[in-house]
């Protein structure tokens, strides 16, 4: 046996008592779930949610694994969980305790070798984050550059199997009361993402791909992935300062500057969407910065989606659709983005959902993302969706809505929060307005290749 090998081994078995104790906590929390959905379902026995919601939380709170990262994921997709779950998953923490520096250190050797220190010429011993695949620390090569090493917890293969099955376990329960959407695709598409996350190869594909589309606008700033320093397993980038969204909007009540900082945000997710079919599908607080001059700092590619031209295209038609009342239009474009043979009753009720997400676009004034003065973007329409969906037998979303949609939503927060007033119509139609379905192709082959997501 390789000493590698040796190491990989030692670490895994030292996590070994750790994750047994952690499913055990989370399988105890799902099983009440379900022993009292069921009293509720089959006897009639009224549960509290909000509290076995805040219990649910508890146990999920202190986990280091992509159970934790879902639940962030799933809190801002209307609908996928019940509100009080979403309200109390919400304010699950990025941050887990870190790694110690002993850990760390075995875990670099079995990445970058015996050695490993020698690459550097300083290391901070504590992780500058800690989330729920890996953490992040600070160091320097040995030419003075400032880096960020992202370092992936041991046997996360493992866990991500066993999370995906626990998550697979919530769904059917949610699916056993409320029947109002179909989990079976959002789990498909959560459990693709999240196992492409654990390369970090791919990862640096994805970085590099960002980097190629996003060239021009000098408001976003992206690392530059280290090659040499990176594996499946190790992220080297350049070191990105800025600060925190939300202490940027503390320290800010200039409104133009807070206008700039959602207009670059804009930019940051939607040209790569409508220009290459490319949606950074994690808008997590946890997964930028800004500047102090509103340019926007990118950190985070794990979560990518790359679509087809032609789902696209579908987007822009349901917003000429929604614009001009052409229902036949609006039922092309769910066609194209995967709903199957969608009848008149659904279309009525996804609309409700399109305009409200829509709203901003149609109309040509600086507004408000959202005038509402309800605390979470979109929640009050979706709960409208959701009582609609179940008087018409539920809905199976396709796989190509999840992370659109959670862009949406995301983003549509950030907004909010920064109150940003902007004419969003005028900024959508610059965008859009030569959108031609061929050239996206092309430009998404030619994207791809350069990153190397596709060989030649």
């Amino acid at each position: 046996m390789s000493k590698d090998s040796r190491i990989q081994d030692e670490l895994s078995a030292s996590m070994t008592g750790g994750r047994l104790r952690r499913y055990a906590k989370v399988t105890s929390a799902m099983g009440g779930l379900a022993a009292r959905l069921a009293g509720e379902r089959y006897l009639g026995i009224k549960i509290n949610r909000e509290q076995h919601a805040s219990d649910l939380r508890a146990a999920l709170g202190g986990l280091k694994g992509p159970l934790m990262k879902v639940a962030q994921i799933l809190a801002t997709i209307p609908d996928a969980l019940p509100k009080e779950y979403v309200n109390e998953l919400s304010h699950l923490q990025a941050d887990a305790p870190s790694m110690g520096w002993l850990f760390v250190k075995r875990r670099m050797k079995a990445e970058l070798g015996e050695n490993w220190l020698t690459y550097f010429n300083s290391f901070d011993k504590q992780a500058s984050a800690a989330a729920s695949l890996g953490q992040v620390h600070f160091a320097e090569d040995i030419n003075g550059k400032k880096l960020a090493c992202k370092l992936q917890y041991p046997d996360m293969g493992s866990a991500v199997q066993a999370d995906l099955k626990q998550l697979k376990l919530i769904f059917s329960l949610y699916e056993k009361y409320d029947s109002a959407i179909s989990t079976e695709a959002i789990h498909e598409e959560l459990s693709d993402r999240l196992k492409e996350e654990l390369d970090y190869s791919h990862e640096v594909k994805n970085l590099k791909l960002y980097r190629y589309m996003l060239s021009d606008l000098n408001q976003i700033t992206l690392p530059n992935p280290i090659d040499e320093l990176s594996t499946n397993r190790l992220l080297t980038m350049t070191r990105i300062d800025g600060s925190k969204i939300m202490d940027f909007i503390a320290r800010n009540s200039d409104i133009k500057i807070r206008n700039q900082v959602a207009l670059n945000m804009f930019k940051a997710w939607y040209i790569p969407f409508y220009k290459y079919g490319v949606i950074h599908g994690d808008p997590h607080l946890g997964n930028y910065t800004i500047r102090p001059d509103g340019g926007v700092n990118l950190m985070d590619f794990g979560c990518i989606r790359i679509f087809r031209p032609d789902f696209v295209t579908g987007v822009i038609e349901l917003y000429q659709a929604l614009r001009d009342g052409d229902e036949e239009q609006a039922v092309n474009a769910y066609k194209s983005w995967g709903f199957e043979n969608p009848s008149k009753e659904l279309i009525g009720v996804l609309n409700i959902w399109a305009n409200f997400i829509y709203q901003p676009l149609l109309e040509d004034k600086v507004r408000l993302i959202n005038p509402s003065e309800s605390g979470q973007y979109g929640r009050e329409t979706a709960e409208k969706v959701h009582e609609e969906l179940k008087k018409i037998g539920g809905v199976k979303p396709p796989r190509e809505f999840v992370l659109m949609d959670r862009a949406a939503v995301g983003l549509g927060s950030v907004f909010m929060h920064l109150k940003a007033e902007i004419n969003w119509y005028r900024v959508f139609h610059e965008l859009v307005g030569d959108f031609d379905e061929k050239i996206l192709s092309k430009r998404q082959s030619k994207a791809m290749k350069q990153s190397g997501l596709i060989l030649d």
